[in-house]
């Protein structure tokens, strides 16, 4: 029986890849990959769509959980994993599920993606609600762990969104939001961690970022919610107080040390000439806006 998945497809363009030189390689390797961000502009209007429903459940104290098996399932702990350190989003709020449990992440868990019910049992023991958000992804767009997942979200309520990489594949239309990112043949067949891989990346970061920025996690275009746990970010720390305020160094790392680290309440507290107190309470009346705080 034919596979008629455009990722299960024989690349047609590549027959003799084995034979090419290195430097050739990497070329048509690199050069394929811009199909990913191609099939991601397309998502554009879905992607969006995804991004106004998920807002007000955020807003509301809702999470942001993700369901995948394989590379997958990888991108999804990746993508929660990395919104604390970024935003300081709660980690608690940022619930990875991966088919076959924490061992997945780094080695192949056989059969785990076949099995409907685990997907399903899993999204249920994470107690999901009205109000989280459901991102279940699969290249395939047939994964029956991620189906049993988006199953379950969908009984509970929840918004929930597919990202897949086929047309008509049976995930976008068990998800109230679908995002298609049609990348096509892989040039290693069937090798889906390559550009429908990145393109889930992409799609992801772009998800989450645009609901950080949303959320006021971001001031123009700086990152004013980072958590600087080490050197490298403090230092990023005292230059965003620095560009935002016009402040001299030790007048930004004054700041932030009365503001225990913290680059919003630092930007407001000098940007209004306020104490730390005072700059966390116009932020809390804000909901964490710099910008309506500082009444811009």
């Amino acid at each position: 029986m034919t596979d008629t998945r455009r990722t299960e497809q024989v690349h047609p363009d590549f027959p003799d890849l084995d034979c090419l030189p290195p430097s050739e390689l990497v070329r048509v390797l690199a050069a394929d990959q811009q199909q990913a961000l191609d099939a991601v502009q397309q998502a554009a209007p879905a992607l969006s769509a995804a991004v106004e429903a998920a807002l007000p459940c955020l807003e509301a104290g809702g999470r942001l959980i993700y369901a995948g098996a394989g590379t997958s399932g990888r991108l999804g702990v990746l993508d929660a994993t990395e919104l604390t350190p970024t935003f300081s989003w709660p980690p608690e709020r940022a619930v990875p599920l991966i088919a076959g449990g924490e061992k997945a992440i780094r080695q192949a868990v056989e059969g785990a993606e076949d099995d409907f019910g685990a997907g399903k049992r899993d999204v249920l023991g994470a107690g999901i609600g009205p109000r989280d958000v459901l991102i279940g992804v699969a290249a395939s767009g047939s994964t029956p762990y991620v189906l049993g997942a988006l199953e379950a979200g969908q009984q509970a309520g929840a918004v929930t969104i597919a990202i897949a990489n086929n047309p008509d594949a049976p995930l976008l239309g068990a998800a109230r939001f679908a995002v298609l990112l049609d990348t096509g043949p892989e040039i290693i067949s069937g090798s889906t961690r390559l550009k429908a891989g990145t393109a889930q990346k992409i799609a992801l970061n772009t998800f989450s970022s645009a609901l950080m920025v949303r959320l006021g996690k971001v001031y123009g275009n700086l990152m004013v919610d980072v958590r600087a746990t080490n050197h490298k970010l403090q230092g990023r720390a005292v230059r965003l107080v620095r560009h935002a305020t016009g402040a001299e160094e030790p007048e930004a790392k004054a700041a932030l040390e009365a503001a225990s680290g913290s680059v919003k309440t630092a930007i407001v507290m000098l940007k209004l000439g306020l104490s730390a107190a005072e700059a966390e309470a116009r932020l809390r009346a804000a909901d964490g806006h710099a910008r309506a705080a500082l009444g811009e």
